[in-house]
């Protein structure tokens, strides 16, 4: 596996900053400044990075974890060096995670996964990725998807159809096929 560092991780990555607060970052000139603003430090372990986008910078795919709702202005983020993962547009690097209750969409690399964790996924590339979780968001959001399905539960219809859209290949419209002929 590759080993990040100051001198590699800005170049293709995913990674998933965490929130910190300003006054855990040190005083003194940051080691590097973007023409976009973005400011980094670098010490041993890794990174932090203030600023005001994220999601996509540049070539990388870099979220910022928190517990604030609002994502507007500057926030601090800080990654280990161990936090970054390989990220390109073709290979199968990601997978989707849905949080029903904070119905919540997310994309992560594979690199995350721990050996113990046992999820039905299916690694995707970037943009089949993006693909699919617009399609599960709008199933996630909206009940046009549902129109012509006899139903008789659509929130536990809407939990198994995401979870087949997440564990599958299956076009939307296979799935719905399937459901009409149970």
């Amino acid at each position: 596996m590759k080993k990040y560092n100051r001198y590699n991780f800005f170049k293709h990555t995913f990674c998933e900053f965490r929130e910190v607060a300003a006054d855990a970052v040190p005083s003194r000139p940051p080691h590097y400044k973007s023409e976009s603003g973005s400011t980094y430090y670098f010490d041993d372990l890794g990174v932090f990075r203030y600023a005001n986008h994220w999601g996509r910078a540049a070539n990388c795919r870099w979220r910022l974890i928190t517990d604030n709702k609002t994502q507007n202005g500057y926030k601090w983020g800080y990654a280990l060096w161990s936090d970054f993962y390989p990220n390109n547009e073709s290979e199968n690097f990601f997978f989707i995670t849905v949080d029903f209750e904070k119905q919540e969409v997310l994309y992560q690399h594979k690199g995350s996964l721990t050996p113990n964790q046992n999820l039905p996924i299916i690694f995707r590339s970037a943009p089949e990725t993006a693909k699919r979780i617009k399609l599960i968001k709008e199933i996630l959001f909206t009940d046009d998807w549902a129109k012509y399905l006899d139903l008789m539960d659509i929130i536990s219809t809407r939990k198994n159809v995401i979870g087949e859209l997440i564990s599958t290949d299956k076009s939307l419209m296979q799935i719905k096929r399937e459901r009409a002929n149970e």
